[in-house]
């Protein structure tokens, strides 16, 4: 269960970076609310999931996962540049999510 809560904890830090953007500058009420309320979800359930995984692995996939998350929602839903080097950075990072998923087993 501790890994559900980190990929949740991951996914909602999508979520409240994309939020943070809508709220251009906390000056809209309702991104600036699910900003706020998803970011202490997130913590909240990284915390509950560091109980378990080791913090050396726990804060990497969590900012991993946030990180490709955010890239992929860059891409989609605000129209950002893909290149190959980008693409690159991308797997990389998703390369090392998942050997620090195999290095905790």
């Amino acid at each position: 269960m501790p890994w559900v809560y980190l990929i949740v904890a991951g996914v909602l830090e999508v979520v409240w970076a994309y939020s943070m953007h809508q709220s251009q500058g906390f000056t809209r009420l309702t991104p600036s609310l699910i900003t706020i309320i998803t970011m202490t979800a997130s913590f909240w359930l990284l915390a509950i999931a560091m109980r378990s995984i080791p913090l050396g692995t726990a804060y990497p996939v969590w900012t991993g996962t946030g990180a490709i998350g955010t890239f992929l929602v860059g891409i989609t839903l605000l129209a950002e540049p893909v290149n190959t080097m980008r693409i690159v950075a991308a797997l990389l990072i998703f390369s090392g999510l998942v050997l620090m998923k195999l290095a905790s087993t």
